[in-house]
């Protein structure tokens, strides 16, 4: 098949052009002329890493560029969207959350399947982006095309942030008693595999597909445990009250309605309490309860598996950029 992947270069837009080419299909990588985290990579860097895929550079927040520089008036059998805000801060979740994905559906008018990389949050919606998500999801469901919606549960990198302090000899962080949430975190290549697998199968298109990693769900104390484990430590806590966020949160917000980047700051504090206080796991819109067993479950590499190798080879590949939070 001959396919377009927006976002090429992210985390998992990078997987998914690997995954695509592995199957023998047809890439065209749409990219920012400067890309990666904090933009370190020039055009020529972009063009090395996707040997076997044309890569082709515009923006995807100018209607035209997609177009004229993405699409050029081609066609193609599917369409890849893995963009994603950079900060999850309203303006910057609009823009691309929403409006550079319907840029990119708008463009897409010689396409036959889109191909959305969506999110398990979206499910109980509270912040910017995930409304924006959800918008998308919206417009996409409606559009002449066929479509499916892929939402992970937790990436790997999400829950790699406190390896390099555990290892420093510091406490793994924890909200509350370290058990108010849980996930089944799934692999970056094996989310591209099964991207590229709902490309191929008909089964899989006009559906919403919440998708998770090998069980079994894994609560923020579990992970601290298993780094401790894996380091040869006894396991070291600190208990971060909710209560903190919910101050901060507070006081940012009213802060920032003098300071607007305080405003975004603020946004930042949100996300952070909600991935604190909510499971990145199938959710029963009946009772709100987070349901394990119903998350459906992908692939073998274990995040076991990722921390072993991350504290064997180091981080790269992993850096969360502006995501950071510890």
């Amino acid at each position: 098949m001959r396919v377009f992947v927006a976002g090429a270069t992210g985390y998992i837009g990078r997987a998914v052009v690997e995954a695509l080419l592995a199957r023998g299909h047809e890439v065209v990588a749409f990219s920012r002329p400067r890309a990666g985290v904090k933009s370190a990579l020039g055009e020529a860097e972009v063009v090395r890493r996707f040997g076997g895929a044309e890569v082709r550079f515009g923006d995807v927040t100018d209607p035209a560029s997609v177009r004229e520089r993405g699409f050029a008036g081609e066609a193609f059998d599917a369409v890849v969207s893995c963009l994603a805000s950079r900060t999850g801060a309203p303006a910057d979740a609009w823009r691309i959350e929403h409006e550079a994905n319907l840029n990119l559906l708008r463009a897409a008018d010689r396409a036959d399947h889109f191909v959305y990389l969506s999110a398990i949050c979206v499910q109980h919606p509270k912040l910017a982006f995930q409304h924006a998500k959800l918008a998308f999801e919206a417009a996409l469901a409606e559009a002449p095309i066929l479509h499916s919606i892929v939402r992970p549960t937790a990436f790997f990198k999400s829950l790699s942030g406190q390896v390099e302090r555990v290892k420093a000899g510091r406490p793994f962080l924890v909200f509350g008693d370290g058990e108010l949430t849980a996930c089944k975190p799934i692999a970056e290549a094996e989310l591209a595999a099964f991207m590229a697998e709902v490309i191929e199968a008909p089964g899989r298109f006009g559906r919403i597909l919440p998708i998770g990693g090998p069980g079994p769900a894994l609560t923020p104390r579990a992970q601290g445990e298993m780094l401790f484990e894996l380091l040869g430590r006894p396991p070291r806590f600190r208990h971060v009250p909710v209560r903190l966020l919910d101050a901060i949160i507070g006081g940012l917000g009213l802060a920032g309605r003098l300071v607007p980047r305080l405003a975004d700051k603020a946004e930042l504090a949100r996300i952070g309490r909600y991935y604190a206080t909510e499971s990145m796991l199938v959710r029963d819109p009946e009772t709100g309860h987070y349901d394990a067993a119903a998350t459906p479950e992908y692939g073998d590499v274990t995040l076991r598996d990722h921390y072993t190798r991350i504290l064997r080879e180091g981080m790269a590949g992993q850096e969360l950029g502006d995501h950071a939070v510890f």
